[in-house]
């Protein structure tokens, strides 16, 4: 096909390249961590930083609640939409993440909700003041295991009813570390094990064999179902 008449030839190069004055992310809204450290300041879990097009502030899960009702009704804040929200595993606690949308700045505001305990992760819900979180809610639910109290229809959105465990989770044994058969009883992949951050020398995951792991200096750990390779001597022929 040929090119429309009149039109004139595409400049080569890549199509995205911005001039050399404007390749250079903007300046953070620094009125924005002003207002925010005055209203929400005794608040916050740590300082507003600001990097970009985004400025983060860090909640505890107590205060969340109220942190937000403030950035959506304070005439001064009117942050309106809600973008996403996601939970995150350190290694060591559970965190929700949120990313809130204002007409009166042009930055993002990413609000953390820091320091939910592994053993029972719970947040209030928010969707009494955006209604749209209950998805995202569900959805974190399902892959962390966070509660979010308060969310009318708290339940699996992607895996099924009866699963156990939680795949996010930096606790979640992956497939290959799961029983060959099905037939044990048991499916290992749901039960979790330590972080590896927990541990003193992090767990390497080195062979696509099921159940084979390397920890520290050669040490071999081998998940339940698994017997140990015999070693063979020097000048054998393997298998």
């Amino acid at each position: 096909m040929g090119r429309p008449p009149g039109r004139p030839h595409r400049p080569r190069g890549r199509l995205t390249e911005a001039p050399p004055d404007q390749s250079r992310s903007r300046p953070t809204d620094t009125a924005l961590k002003r207002r925010l450290e005055a209203r929400l300041g005794d608040q916050l879990a740590g300082p507003v930083r600001a990097r970009h097009d985004t400025t983060e502030i860090v909640v505890g899960p107590g205060n969340l609640a109220a942190v937000m009702r403030a950035l959506r009704e304070d005439p001064a804040f009117r942050f309106e939409l809600l973008a996403d929200l996601s939970g995150v595993d350190t290694g060591t606690v559970l965190q929700v993440v949120y990313h809130l949308w204002s007409p009166l700045t042009p930055d993002w505001l990413r609000v953390i909700a820091d320091g939910l305990p592994r053993e029972d992760p719970r947040v209030p819900s928010i969707t009494f003041l955006w209604k749209g979180a209950e998805w995202g809610e569900r959805e974190a639910y399902d892959m962390f295991g966070i509660i979010f109290e308060g969310n009318r229809d708290l339940r699996r959105i992607y895996m099924p009813p009866d699963f156990k465990g939680f795949p996010l989770r930096k606790d979640f044994l992956l497939p290959d570390d799961a029983a060959r058969s099905p037939g044990m009883g048991v499916r290992y992949m749901e039960q979790p094990v330590a972080p590896a951050e927990t541990r003193r020398q992090p767990v390497l995951r080195t062979s696509p064999g099921t159940g084979s792991l390397v920890a520290g200096a050669g040490h071999q750990e081998l998940v339940a179902g698994e017997t140990a390779a015999p070693a063979l001597s020097q000048g054998e022929p393997g298998p």
